[in-house]
């Protein structure tokens, strides 16, 4: 092809490129903000806004309330035991009739993404929450089709974050008609989101580290959250981190643990030299159905928990009947109390929030913390190889001397 006419085609292209782009500059997209999308909520934004939809455009939904499920996703559900998957007619029903939105996004997430991935069997999700954008939407469109009514598309992306290299066919497949892109523009914008995400998850890991440093300087203990990313939600998981955090206790969640190799090898380079497991993201000794990846993680979290000294306690919260987490209460609570970690669960959280309950169990909670927590931190630094203990934790240790 001749210089000059490669140029003018380039040209074009480019031409075309800033067209489309300015077509999607008043876009409105909607995106329920429920399950997975707790975890994933910032590959989303990155992606969209590679495409050229504004941010302001990109619109969530409120936090999950029973109001919220009351007023627009009432005659919307099927039957189902799981208040997370049928929250999200709430959700839906919240952003198409009070957002004025053009394109509801509901993805289907198959596999999510996880620090863990290459050291499990697999990262997926739970098959319930993966296909609870097409039971809920028969529920807008058994009678009328809702969304055509309103001029809404509805894009529901089936998505693989565990394997990566399928993101771009299968977004481009879902967007090309809606938003009119290209796949090269797609492929751009999956590379853009992944990096947001990679971006969100360092700078949650090093806040989290920075925490347990604090607590390391101020000899205090630290409390643990292991649950599924959508407990975060005020309406699923009622707030109860926020109520330990009123007791004075800094509160981490398992999935935004720090993961940095002088704190790995602190916690577990004796048991990987010992062949006792193959890395420090190894679960395989104590759970080898590790398909997973909320599962895996909240498996690891324990284990972390359990060498780790300032973190003195573990409350572990589950939905109602969640079918997933029902097998890893033992064992997870096995893991944690043999390290003489304090273990605590809330394990029946529904739509309704038990206020009275919760207060009692909290202030039983912080009982139990504030007495044995300076046993717990002591035992466990006297486990821990001394010599292995990150400069960070040694220089605050010194300090509080």
């Amino acid at each position: 092809m001749p210089l000059l006419t490669l140029f003018k085609k380039k040209a074009a292209e480019g031409g075309d490129l800033a067209k489309r782009r300015e077509s999607r500059k008043n876009v409105k997209v909607g995106i329920p903000k429920f399950l997975n999308i707790w975890s994933t909520h910032r590959f989303w934004i990155g992606f969209l806004k590679e495409l050229g939809i504004q941010p302001k455009n990109i619109i969530f939904s409120s936090d999950t309330s029973e109001e919220q499920y009351r007023e627009y996703g009432k005659g919307r559900i099927g039957m189902d035991s799981c208040y997370p998957v049928k929250a999200l007619a709430g959700h839906i029903g919240e952003l198409i009739y009070t957002k004025k939105i053009d394109i509801l996004l509901v993805p289907m997430i198959y596999s999510l993404p996880s620090f863990l991935r290459g050291h499990v069997v697999d990262v997926l999700s739970c098959t319930r929450v993966m296909m609870g954008p097409e039971n809920i939407k028969a529920g807008f469109v058994k009678e009328e089709n809702v969304f055509e009514k309103l001029g809404i598309k509805y894009v529901s992306p089936f998505v693989s974050f565990g394997e990566p290299h399928l993101l771009p066919k299968q977004l481009y497949e879902a967007f090309k008609d809606a938003l009119n892109v290209t796949y090269e523009e797609v492929e751009r914008a999956v590379k853009k989101g992944l990096e947001e995400l990679e971006r969100f998850d360092r700078k949650m890991r090093k806040k989290s580290r920075e925490i347990l440093e604090w607590c390391a300087k101020e000899n205090h203990p630290c409390i643990l959250i292991l649950a599924r990313p959508y407990h975060m939600d005020p309406g699923i998981g009622h707030e109860i981190d926020v109520e330990f955090q009123n007791c004075g206790y800094p509160v981490l969640w398992g999935q935004y643990l720090p993961t940095d190799d002088d704190l790995m090898d602190w916690l577990f380079g004796p048991e990987v030299e010992a062949g006792l497991i193959k890395s420090p993201f190894d679960i395989s000794d104590v759970w080898t159905s590790s398909y997973s990846s909320n599962t895996n993680e909240i498996i690891w979290g324990a284990k972390f928990a359990a060498r780790f000294p300032w973190i003195t306690a573990v409350v572990r919260l589950s939905s109602y009947e969640c079918g997933m987490d029902q097998p890893t209460y033992t064992p997870v609570q096995r893991i944690v109390e043999a390290s003489g970690t304090l273990y605590f669960k809330f394990g029946d959280l529904d739509e309704t929030k038990p206020s009275g309950s919760v207060k009692i169990r909290v202030e039983t909670i912080d009982y139990y913390v504030r007495k044995y927590s300076p046993k717990i931190i002591e035992a466990k630094l006297r486990r821990l190889d001394p010599k292995r203990m990150p400069e960070s934790f040694r220089a605050v240790l010194k300090e509080s001397v």
